[in-house]
């Protein structure tokens, strides 16, 4: 079965973040559980943990089904030491309150070198912020979101991605989710129905299929391989609509969340049915 939603506000408090999925038909949601753009938040109070699970429940959505996602501003892979130490600070808080909320994962950019280390040591240096993270919770799961590589931004390649759950100690609690405009954006061809299952036989061979945990839903308003990170709506941008019936009649993407990040909100009712329109076809 497949778990369609999309990036939900959790304007007023994360316990507003499964009501505002139910609104859109989703099956699947994710969202922040802080501000996205600031390093502090106040902690969750007792009554947004209470109502947000609650909320949840009435709603059916299960914690495999929720994707909470971490600050932009955390580089797990920095190149200073301040800004690691602030990083896995902050990583640690997210982890923390996935936790809270009863949530099993967190997904998260890896990280950039910002040319000031080498590829490979920041690979290192974000397998042992990850270490860290697990070491101080239980029960979350780690999930390293492919980048479209634009930057120095890591992750980009799934080598990139395999050397950094090689470097993860606890490989139960990390896994990987997929963006489809990241992908076709970093060079992977996925515009095709042969194309994505060409690439999907590659990550497993070099990442292994077992680690995929969810998928971002997203259009590209960029070109194959032009390494840059810019979303679209479904079927607006230069990916189209093949790779989405692609994910809907595939069973490797069963059972996963299956997010959308697309830029106009107005659209994502419209898009989720789009989705399901596409099963068995």
């Amino acid at each position: 079965m497949k778990y369609v939603g999309a990036h939900v506000s959790t304007a007023g408090g994360v316990e507003n973040a499964p009501l505002n999925a139910k609104k859109i038909g989703a099956k699947a949601f994710a969202l922040f559980t802080k501000n996205q753009r600031q390093w502090k938040a106040k902690p969750l109070t007792s009554n947004n943990i209470d109502f947000f699970k609650q909320n949840c429940a009435d709603a059916g959505f299960a914690p495999e089904h929720i994707l909470p996602h971490d600050s932009y501003l955390i580089n797990l892979g920095h190149p200073e030491k301040a800004g690691l130490k602030k990083s896995r600070e902050a990583f640690l808080d997210e982890m923390q309150r996935c936790e809270q909320l009863g949530l099993k994962y967190l997904n998260f950019h890896p990280g950039s070198h910002l040319k000031k280390i080498t590829p490979e040591d920041c690979l290192a240096r974000i397998a042992e912020s990850i270490n860290l993270g697990l070491d101080q919770t239980n029960g979350v799961t780690a999930v390293i979101e492919n980048t479209a590589g634009q930057g120095t931004n890591m992750g980009f390649r799934f080598e990139q991605l395999a050397s950094m759950i090689d470097g993860v100690e606890d490989k139960r609690r990390v896994g990987v989710c997929l963006d489809t405009c990241h992908t076709y954006a970093s060079g992977y061809d996925i515009k095709t129905p042969a194309g994505f299952d060409t690439v999907l036989k590659e990550f497993d061979k070099v990442v292994g299929l077992k680690y995929l945990r969810a998928m971002h839903l997203n259009d590209s308003k960029k070109d194959h391989g032009s390494r840059v990170d810019r979303h679209n709506s479904l079927g607006k941008g230069t990916l189209g609509l093949e790779p989405f019936k692609f994910i809907m009649n595939d069973p490797r993407f069963d059972n996963i969340p299956l997010v959308m990040e697309t830029p106009d909100d107005s659209l994502w009712a419209e898009e989720i049915k789009l989705l399901y329109s596409f099963v068995g076809k």
